[in-house]
């Protein structure tokens, strides 16, 4: 299985830290947030990773270089020009997961900012079995966009702060959730993206509609 790891944000949230560096390079108990995610990947057998690249994007350059790619297969998106928010990085880099053809294998993504002791071998085994398009790690967590569920962990739309839920399937019962940060994706969800530009994966409740799974996040 593949991977992209969502890399290319400011970092607000983590100033002044990324005042003089990217997120991704943000130390955690003396590790980059960026070894911790790669290294997380490798872990479950994932050695082929993409990377979006704005914020310091040279430093993350020289940084995996320094680290001889932590022995993986990388490249690098590359959004010098215009951020592109998570749904636009992604379509940017769609070329990764069809490179050899067609992709069969669903993908990871990761946003580098995520710690977690997330299964993503048990992850990946309920995407297969609901032959679901999108498969989001999601928790019970006070949030100011929480998606929408059904009893059966469908995504049926989302709710940002006190606006009214936007619903693309209704149901009777629905359960707010908060997302983690982590998805697996079918391939067929890239040839469904028709939005041009920035835009987020979150932009379009009905493209990620699909299993889900929840776990803590630590």
């Amino acid at each position: 299985m593949k991977a992209m790891i969502l890399a290319a944000g400011l970092g607000t949230r983590l100033r002044p830290l990324t005042n003089d560096r990217p997120k991704a390079l943000v130390e955690v108990a003396g590790h980059t947030l960026l070894e911790i995610t790669l290294r997380r990947l490798a872990s479950f057998g994932i050695q082929e990773v993409i990377i979006n690249v704005h914020h310091f994007a040279d430093m993350v350059v020289d940084y995996l270089k320094k680290n001889d790619n932590f022995g993986m297969r990388i490249e690098i998106s590359r959004e010098d020009d215009v951020l592109l928010d998570t749904g636009g990085g992604l379509k940017k880099a769609a070329w990764f997961f069809l490179q050899d053809g067609p992709a069969q294998e669903p993908f990871l993504i990761h946003n580098v900012d995520v710690i977690s002791t997330i299964d993503f071998a048990r992850m990946l085994t309920l995407h297969c079995d609901n032959d679901a398009l999108a498969t989001l790690a999601v928790q019970h967590r006070d949030t100011s966009r929480q998606l929408l569920f059904d009893e059966r962990g469908r995504l049926c739309g989302r709710q940002t702060g006190a606006n009214s839920p936007e619903i693309v399937r209704p149901s009777q019962q629905l359960t707010p959730l908060a997302f983690s940060g982590i998805h697996i994706l079918s391939p067929q969800l890239l040839g469904l993206i028709t939005e041009q530009g920035v835009f987020s994966s979150r932009s379009t409740p009905t493209s990620t509609t699909g299993g889900t799974w929840a776990s803590p996040r630590t």
